[in-house]
């Protein structure tokens, strides 16, 4: 393909845009950036004076247009991609150009490198982290890239030849020709409905990474089982926390264990994993899957899972005083994370609420009734929240703390809507206990993302715990004034926020 002289749109001006942008004038390609924002188009941003046409336009293409490069914030029947399909030029996200410019030896004079993709609801940035370990300890030149964060056009152009590559269901349905040689589906749940559409179309992005030579899924979910099954790449791997069957990667007597590239090799130790627990050890092995399928030797597998650090926000312990326990897990945007932390403590003070993305909470709270000694509801809709608490487990006592319905971010107003969260779950909370960020919801509502809010989550628990008493209760005063505003309610929610550029919050 010959990008010289070639007229690329690129729709979007944050991070992956910029490296769409800088790799395109590499290639002598014409350049427009759109972007809604008017401060991401001017010289004092991060677009700075690159050598290209800018616009806010986000519902009519350039004249001379014949290609566009999306952000995967984008949906499908957006006014651009209408657009685009209608004067017949294509629209694609930045692994669908990254993968076209793995052939292109000004980009790859060594070739395409492989591909190795984890995709998922839940556990992708996790699994990514495990993969790209286990390849560094097996001498790869690796790097992971994709929605972890580093644009796979950078790592393109770094040279790596071995990318360990996350994947979202957003930049999946920009990316119709994307094969990795292996892919992964960790698991599938309602996530991201309002943009998709429908649980099928979900799942059938995820599935695009089940195309390459190896397809690895996870076979303790359900939904995630039914894909491999039905996808077309020639050897299908999955991998089970239970003891495996040929084929499969599994648990041995507290060994992660390897039957579908080897007969019954054991890998590494439960205990090598971290996280612990459930969702690590399902992460740990499609991780060793994948690399197996790369020919990683299996010595490899526990070096590298033993070199992994749990990310931030992520179950993360802030706080603890008068023997309440304050976590962190912030990354916990949909119901099936936030049932998979809720499962790892006893008894929960559970702080949850935000953007729901038309998601059902029902289902998490008939599950985890059991261990909830309180609830804290806040965000754009935790009203859908506490309806699902007084129809599953009306014993629960439950607090509103109000946050997102003036559609601000970022500002002092939502760091004191947690700081109101954190007060509330004080007065509900007793020695034992655990207060739990886990929002089962994105948090555009009332932060910038996730990071966000589970910084001010931190910061909320360390004030408060800090007048926490022997039985985990904030002084009458503190608890008077939070239950007040709770029995004022909050107002109706609204629709959720659209963005023009970046995938949402906790993309999966």
């Amino acid at each position: 393909m010959s990008w010289s002289g070639r007229h690329v749109l690129v729709a979007g001006a944050r991070r992956t845009g910029l490296s769409v942008v800088d790799v395109l004038l590499h290639l002598g390609a014409r350049v427009t950036v759109a972007d809604g924002d008017q401060a991401q188009l001017s010289t004092d941003s991060a677009l700075g004076d690159r050598p290209v046409a800018r616009t806010r336009e986000l519902a009519a293409l350039p004249d001379g247009a014949d290609l566009v490069v999306t952000s995967p914030g984008f949906r499908t029947d957006a006014p651009l991609a209408v657009a685009a399909r209608e004067a017949g030029v294509p629209m694609v996200g930045e692994p669908e150009l990254a993968w076209w410019l793995g052939d292109d030896p000004a980009v790859c004079p060594d070739g395409p490198p492989r591909w190795l993709a984890v995709t998922g609801t839940n556990g992708k940035t996790t699994t990514t982290t495990m993969l790209e370990a286990i390849l560094r300890a097996a001498g790869e030149d690796t790097v992971a890239c994709g929605n972890i964060g580093l644009p796979i056009v950078d790592a393109l152009r770094a040279g790596h030849r071995v990318l360990a590559v996350e994947l979202s269901s957003f930049q999946l349905e920009w990316s119709p020709s994307v094969r990795p040689f292996a892919g992964a589906v960790l698991n599938l749940a309602e996530d991201h409905l309002d943009w998709h559409g429908s649980m099928a179309a979900y799942g059938a992005a995820k599935a695009r990474v089940l195309r390459g030579d190896v397809a690895v899924a996870g076979l303790d979910d359900r939904e995630a089982a039914a894909l491999l099954i039905a996808a077309p790449a020639p050897r299908h791997v999955g991998f089970t926390r239970g003891e495996p069957e040929p084929g499969q990667l599994g648990i041995v007597d507290g060994h992660l264990v390897d039957r579908a590239f080897a007969e019954g090799v054991p890998l590494a130790a439960v205990t090598d994993v971290a996280p612990p627990g459930p969702p690590g050890e399902a992460n740990a092995l499609a991780a060793a899957a994948l690399a197996r399928a790369h020919g990683v030797a299996p010595e490899a597998v526990a070096v590298g899972l033993r070199a992994v650090a749990p990310g931030a926000h992520r179950g993360a312990v802030v706080a603890e005083a008068g023997g309440v326990r304050w976590v962190d897990d912030s990354k916990a945007t949909n119901p099936h994370a936030a049932a998979a932390s809720l499962a790892a403590h006893p008894r929960v003070v559970w702080v949850a609420g935000g953007l729901l993305k038309g998601a059902d909470v029902g289902e998490l709270v008939v599950e985890h009734r059991e261990r909830l000694a309180g609830a804290v509801v806040l965000g754009r809709d935790r009203d859908r929240v506490r309806e699902a608490l007084a129809r599953h487990a009306p014993e629960v006592p439950v607090l509103d703390v109000g946050g997102g319905d003036d559609g601000a971010v970022g500002d002092t107003d939502t760091d004191d809507g947690m700081l109101r969260a954190a007060r509330a779950a004080a007065t509900l909370a007793h020695a034992g206990d655990t207060v739990l960020l886990a929002p089962a919801a994105a948090s555009m509502d009332m932060f910038r993302d996730y990071a966000a809010r589970g910084d001010a989550f931190a910061a909320a628990a360390r004030v408060v715990a800090g007048g926490v008493g022997p039985h985990g209760a904030v002084s009458p005063s503190d608890a008077e004034q939070t239950r007040e505003h709770a029995d004022r309610g909050a107002g109706p929610s609204r629709p959720d926020p659209r963005t023009t550029d970046g995938a949402s919050d906790g993309a999966t």
